[in-house]
């Protein structure tokens, strides 16, 4: 078993290609978020341009910025042109306003289509969104997701797959879905399969909550930085003229902090996620954390119990299996 520290400074290699430098300057043309919400109506994702960088903006903050079939068409549009253009090196993604970078998928919008009867229109909002997703994972260009606030789902699904990903004190992580009786998709069963021991098969099925300095000790970010700097390292990515991802990333170290999860973090249970969550079906994992329950009248384990007994019994098999 690693230590918690040898975790954290545990570099991985993510294999993207490095180009030859443009040195092109550009002209600046930037959008502003603007919280109307009939501006969110029409433009639910919102462009910066600076020098050699886009920065695309999830535009919906009343919403938590959650995503929409038309912002998963406008997106892969978007990345697709800038992916092709010399004169972009790299992209950048945030949200708009300072609660969520991206609770996820718009459920309710399809709760509501479901109730219409319009399965195609939930059919396609799926492949829109999970075709960008694709796109984000194989993309040709270093990208940098900054994810200030709520990070859920398939918010996790259009950053974490990306090249850098910087957490705040106000991140909020979670792949909530076996509580509403689907499963941690968009891309989760693999980042969450690779994950130190067995604490994505923990995420998985209890829903729980990570901080942002628990996403750095984890690795599903690469960087952590105060909420109060990100306007600077937004300011140095945007003087940049690269493509070259170690450019970059020792511009976001430039700003960023080594930080540890507190005394009352999940990866202080390591041993006793291992031992509780390895096993290879979910009545097992809730046999063992009932036996762990009653040898150590521990709270976390009466905690997790409750979660699990409180999502989908299929949500849980087909989480775990995946």
């Amino acid at each position: 078993m690693q230590s918690l520290k040898g975790l954290l400074l545990k570099k991985r290699s993510l294999g993207i290609p490095r180009f030859l430098p443009h040195y092109r300057n550009l002209c600046t043309h930037t959008i502003n978020p603007d919280d109307d919400d009939e501006l969110q109506l029409q433009n639910p994702v919102l462009v910066e341009g600076k020098a050699h960088c886009r920065t695309a903006i999830l535009n919906r903050p009343s919403a938590l910025n959650a995503l929409t079939t038309s912002m998963g068409a406008r997106l892969k549009k978007l990345y697709e042109s800038w992916e092709g253009n010399p004169d972009i090196g790299f992209v950048v993604m945030k949200g708009s306003g300072s609660k969520a970078f991206c609770a996820g998928g718009d459920v309710v919008s399809l709760y509501r289509l479901r109730n219409e009867g319009k399965m195609e229109e939930i059919k396609e909002f799926f492949r829109k969104l999970y075709s960008f997703m694709y796109l984000v994972g194989t993309y040709l260009k270093p990208h940098v997701a900054i994810l200030n606030g709520i990070t859920m789902g398939g918010g996790a699904g259009v950053s974490i797959p990306g090249t850098f990903r910087v957490a705040t004190e106000k991140t909020v992580f979670a792949t909530p879905e076996t509580i509403i009786g689907f499963h941690p998709d968009a891309g989760a069963s693999f980042y969450l399969s690779h994950l130190p021991g067995h604490i994505g098969e923990y995420l998985a099925l209890t829903g729980e909550k990570l901080n942002g300095a628990e996403m750095l000790a984890c690795g599903l970010a690469t960087h952590y930085s105060l909420s109060a700097r990100l306007p600077l390292i937004e300011e140095r990515l945007g003087t940049l003229v690269t493509d070259d991802p170690s450019v970059i990333e020792s511009s976001l170290e430039h700003y960023c902090d080594l930080v540890y999860p507190d005394k009352k973090s999940v990866f202080h249970r390591i041993d006793t996620i291992d031992k509780c969550f390895g096993h290879d079906t979910v009545e097992e994992i809730i046999d063992a954390l009932e036996s762990e329950a009653t040898r150590s009248n521990n709270e976390w384990c009466s905690s997790a119990l409750k979660k699990l007994k409180e999502a989908s019994p299929l949500s849980l098999k087909v989480s775990l299996r995946s």
